[in-house]
């Protein structure tokens, strides 16, 4: 186990009627609100109205940004700083998924720089201030209602990159389930994929002496194999949004990654394709996982096989490791299939036209990931394989 610190100190809020805790939160916070959503789900739900009542009865003046997009991008970023610094906004509220809370991230310190937030982005130019933000979560995948990181499109470079800053944790985070309950079969795969990738990502590691990081991981990952199938089966069932939500929120808010250094060439390989092809992300994990998996699978065959049957309770009885390992990585395929996640990228109509620039830009240096240092060559060997 490598040395480790652990901080995070977002005030998380998770239940029912959680909702109520917005007062107090906003009377520390600021009567200048910035609230940030994306196409108007909050609307059709109801959230809206409680958000802007709530905000109201706290003496709270709310200006609005709507519309931030699936994969958010630099454009919406510098709009939100823009409306931050002409209103004197004092926080920001981000209400929706992952991707909105992203953007509330990106508001929150580009509100406070100057320059380009790709800047920021590319590592550039460093965080070194940050207006307060507030989340209210309405889809269970990204964990980003919990940790510092975020993921911003440039739309115009068609690139992606994630990035993240001390600064940038939510002050504090609501959850509750019900809020979730409106999100469509497809968005609610999507998530679940999500957060199985970000606890992959991380279990998938070299380090010795991690026992209690590999259980929690597992215990993460089994949860959704076994609640999936049933949400899936009835949307509304709030004790199953329940158990994904929070599965969503410990895969990233930084509990598994204690002691051990993940891999994540997944997300660069899929942030790739979604900057250029701009598809779901967790559609695009669900089909190059695997074979990432296939590729790397004889650098560390026990790994894969402690995967299969600690999650996934492969027998492994007659079995050699490699063959356990491959049912596992099968199994893993056929779960995601089964809830009716992609296999392929022809899936969404990507053919091999663009294979050499998504491999450009998911490697913009020698390699990627820990668990193998992928090259360029390796990153297009794994998307041949998922054509």
């Amino acid at each position: 186990m490598r040395p480790f610190v652990y901080h995070n100190p977002t005030r998380l809020y998770f239940g029912a009627e959680q909702l109520q805790n917005l007062t107090k939160e906003a009377d520390k916070l600021g009567k200048n609100v910035l609230l940030v959503y994306g196409g108007g789900s909050i609307k059709r739900s109801g959230l809206y109205d409680e958000v802007l009542k709530t905000l109201a009865e706290a003496g709270c003046t709310v200006t609005e940004l709507a519309g931030v997009e699936p994969n958010p991008r630099l454009s919406t970023v510098h709009r939100g700083a823009q409306l931050c610094r002409a209103h004197n906004v004092d926080w920001v509220l981000a209400v929706g998924g992952g991707s909105t809370l992203d953007c509330g991230k990106a508001i929150v310190a580009s509100a406070r720089y100057e320059g380009n937030f790709w800047d920021i982005v590319s590592r550039k130019v460093v965080v070194k201030e940050a207006l307060p933000l507030g989340t209210i979560l309405t889809l269970a995948a990204t964990g980003s209602e919990m940790n510092s990181g975020s993921v911003i499109t440039n739309e115009e470079t068609e690139e992606k990159w994630g990035w993240g800053s001390p600064l940038t944790f939510p002050r504090f985070s609501i959850l509750d389930p019900k809020y979730t309950a409106t999100a469509p079969k497809d968005h609610t795969v999507y998530g679940m994929v999500d957060m199985m990738s970000h606890v992959l990502e991380q279990y998938f590691h070299h380090d010795a002496l991690t026992p209690v990081q590999d259980g929690f991981c597992e215990s993460v990952m089994r949860a959704v194999v076994e609640t999936a199938p049933k949400l899936i089966e009835d949307l509304d069932n709030l004790e199953h949004r329940g158990t994904i939500l929070y599965s969503g929120t410990m895969a990233l808010n930084g509990v598994l990654a204690m002691g051990a250094l993940g891999d994540w060439a997944n997300h660069s390989m899929e942030h790739a394709v979604s900057a250029v092809y701009d598809i779901p992300h967790g559609g695009g994990l669900a089909i190059l996982f695997p074979n990432w998996m296939t590729y790397v699978l004889d650098d560390n065959v026990g790994r894969f096989k402690q995967f299969a049957v600690g999650v996934f309770g492969v027998n492994p009885e007659g079995k050699s490791d490699r063959e356990t390992a491959e049912e596992g990585i099968r199994r893993l395929r056929e779960f995601w299939n089964s809830i009716g996640a992609p296999s392929r990228l022809s899936d969404y109509n990507i053919d091999d036209s663009r294979l050499e620039d998504m491999a450009e830009k998911a490697v913009p240096g020698e390699t990627i990931g820990n668990f193998r240092k992928l090259t360029k060559e390796d990153v297009l060997a794994i998307y041949r394989l998922s054509l």
